[in-house]
């Protein structure tokens, strides 16, 4: 299955945290080379995979490190990169009323402003070759608004950063898909649902009443999405968002 993407070329964004690690676990399968842009380098031992130590946010950097990997072709562009955060943080900082504009200019300039510039600088290099898949990893909180109940009595909440971040994702998708149609490039989003990953059991049993599926996704569980967009087998998609939440937010 997918065939097509063997040996493909693949950049790939915030390649070192727990999704872009189950990305690369993806894309081994298919026995592609994986560039991965980070500021932390990845867990992964490979000669598949390679990385460039890189804040996605300095447009120069990126401009370099494309240069660096010219003389491969590069098929697919993943943006996944987002800054993290911490259980530990606390909800005072990442309180609406509270939080601070300087980090809110952060994250947006990351999640949002990195992907802008990873977008425009290898998907200008798609469009000449006239042949390329973008895919943006969005979020069910791209599609609606987090539950504040969820978090009610929590140390921790979602922040109003990455809701924006992810619906702007969104609209990036779409721009790009009509943009470059006519370049053969093709450009979609994923919005996933949390992934079990050792959450507070009180956060778990009140994340299930609001699922359908009554359970967050299996650690693995969308690495079959992700390669079926980015593959022939999806060769007529493009500008969709395409929801995998176990049914949050058709409720």
């Amino acid at each position: 299955m997918y065939r097509d993407l063997n040996n493909r070329n693949i950049i790939l964004t915030g390649g070192s945290g727990f999704f872009g690690g189950q990305i690369i676990k993806a894309f081994q399968r298919t026995n592609s080379n994986i560039f991965v842009l980070d500021i932390n380098k990845p867990n992964f031992k490979s000669k598949k995979v390679t990385f460039f130590e890189c804040d996605i946010t300095d447009e120069k950097k990126v401009k370099l490190i494309s240069k660096k990997i010219g003389q491969s072709k590069i098929d697919i562009l993943i943006n996944n990169a987002a800054n993290d955060y911490k259980p530990k943080s606390k909800n005072k900082i990442l309180n609406f009323e509270n939080f601070d504009i300087n980090q809110w200019n952060k994250d947006l300039m990351v999640g949002l402003g990195g992907a802008f510039i990873c977008t425009k600088i290898f998907g200008s290099l798609m469009a000449k070759r006239k042949k390329g898949v973008i895919l943006n990893i969005s979020s069910d909180l791209g599609i609606i608004a987090p539950d504040q109940t969820l978090y009610k009595g929590l140390k921790f909440k979602k922040p109003v950063t990455y809701s924006v971040v992810k619906h702007g994702l969104n609209g990036l998708t779409k721009y790009t898909a009509s943009y470059w149609a006519n370049k053969n490039i093709r450009c979609n989003a994923i919005a996933p649902g949390g992934i079990l990953n050792n959450q507070n059991r009180k956060f778990l049993n009140k994340v299930k009443k609001v699922i359908p599926m009554k359970r967050l996704a299996k650690i693995n569980e969308y690495n079959d999405l992700i390669l079926f967009l980015c593959s022939n087998s999806s060769s007529y998609m493009t500008g969709s968002i395409v929801v995998a939440d176990g049914g949050r937010t058709i409720i």
